[in-house]
């Protein structure tokens, strides 16, 4: 028996894998994509795929949105409320600045919906496993509604309060992530030129007080040497828009953040070296190149 309905715009790493576990969990879900495959991908998972978005606005009253990019997401609530169509509430996933969300929920206000502030802490992996934390903000009864929603993607689910404040909550996990994963290469790489086996520095940094959420993650693939296919969980030419909107939010706010300023270089060699597509952990590979390292 489903446990009701619930649309979802934007399938990709985390939308796909938030919308599968969704339809495993019991929900008739409802999606979108502009990339077919995509859909597809989504459709073999059980996801009813719709003509697009306002088409799965019409047919769920509460929608998950995750999109890539801040136009994406104002062409598509342009495009809703076009359609007419009566109450419904978004949540927002997505990392984006509080100004371009805050210009979506305006726009969807005047069209008679709610939209929520929901960014997630996790990666695309995470994301497969439930392994997500949901920061949600804005309207409280809405939240409510769509906390048995967010218990079948996430382990935990916050309400934040006034709307942004997802978004700022988001800003500081980020700005940690940001950190964690250029040090987890730093060490990575030092261990390997001082001649320790990749494996072994995973094994035992895992077990000691070095250990992160963050170094578990990318650890691994570091291990390997490789951050494309089955391993990819954030793309770097993605990350680097959410590091464009921490630093602007730190600045516009007054704050300081060397460790953080210090990481972004890394980050841009990344993508001017060819791993644009590739997972974020690749800036070990970047730090391997400036040390000499050849594996």
């Amino acid at each position: 028996m489903s446990k009701g309905t619930v649309g979802f715009i934007g399938l990709g790493i985390m939308g796909g894998a938030i919308a599968k576990n969704l339809a495993a969990a019991g929900w008739q879900v409802i999606g979108f994509d502009i990339a077919k495959e995509r859909c597809a991908e989504a459709r073999a998972a059980g996801v009813e795929i719709a003509k697009d978005a306002p088409a799965v606005a019409a047919k769920a009253t509460n929608i998950l949105v995750s999109l890539p990019k801040p136009e994406a997401l104002a062409a598509t609530v342009e495009a809703i409320a076009d359609a007419k169509l009566p109450r419904r509430v978004f949540a927002e996933l997505s990392t984006f600045s509080i100004e371009d969300k805050s210009e979506a929920e305006a726009t969807l206000r005047a069209a008679g919906h709610v939209l929520l502030d929901c960014p997630l802490s996790g990666t695309g992996a995470q994301a497969r496993n439930r392994d997500l934390v949901v920061y949600a903000s804005g309207d409280a009864q809405a939240i409510q509604g769509l906390m048995p929603v967010f218990a079948d993607f996430s382990r935990q689910a916050h309400d934040l309060g006034t709307f942004g404040n997802g978004m700022k909550m988001k800003f500081v996990a980020n700005l940690l992530v940001a950190i964690h994963n250029v040090a987890s290469a730093e060490a990575m790489v030092l261990g390997i030129k001082a001649g320790l086996d990749p494996a072994q520095i995973f094994k035992l940094i895992q077990a000691g007080a070095g250990n992160s959420r963050v170094f578990e993650l990318r650890a691994p693939m570091m291990v390997e040497d490789r951050y494309d296919g089955d391993n990819l969980t954030m793309r770097n030419s993605t990350w680097q828009k959410d590091m464009k909107v921490i630093g602007e939010y730190a600045a516009s706010v007054g704050c300081p953040t060397p460790l953080f300023s210090a990481c972004e270089p890394i980050y841009r060699a990344a993508l001017s070296t060819g791993y644009a597509d590739q997972d974020t952990g690749a800036v070990c590979a970047v730090l391997e190149a400036m040390a000499g390292v050849k594996r």
